[in-house]
């Protein structure tokens, strides 16, 4: 019967990657990372790969060694989030944006939170690097 060989096909799984059975440890954590990064380099369309982000993201949210990481995150507005990941990913700095957003000192205040970012720089950066405006509003 399907059911009986689903059941037994799943706790193989979770005897070899714990972390699928809710396992809290950090070394299944760190395994399951590794197997999460192999797999999307080699076989990206694996349904394995969807149990175990969601697994890994599950573990993240409530691991205490990721508190202090997601408060930030939670805290960080998400226009300053997408700020901060096209700086990294292109490797540009404050004094890069000023034709979208103004001098660096005030990229440098939108990156502390201290002033958001207006409509018109939103525009800009979306025209600049071909994503929707949307991802930068909160």
């Amino acid at each position: 019967m399907m059911i009986n060989e689903a059941i037994q096909a799943a706790n193989g799984l979770v005897s070899i990657v714990p972390l699928l059975g809710g396992s809290t440890s950090r070394k299944d954590y760190d395994e399951a990372m590794k197997l999460v990064e192999y797999l999307v380099e080699h076989h990206p369309d694996s349904p394995l790969v969807d149990m175990l982000t969601a697994k890994i993201d599950t573990y993240e949210s409530n691991a205490p060694e990721f508190t202090e990481f997601n408060e930030r995150i939670a805290s960080t507005q998400s226009g300053v989030a997408i700020l901060r990941t096209l700086m990294d990913q292109y490797g540009l700095n404050q004094t890069d944006f000023e034709d979208e957003i103004g001098k660096r000192s005030l990229v440098s205040r939108i990156l502390k939170g201290e002033r958001s970012l207006t409509l018109e720089a939103m525009r800009k950066l979306s025209v600049r690097f071909g994503i929707p405006v949307s991802v930068f509003i909160d």
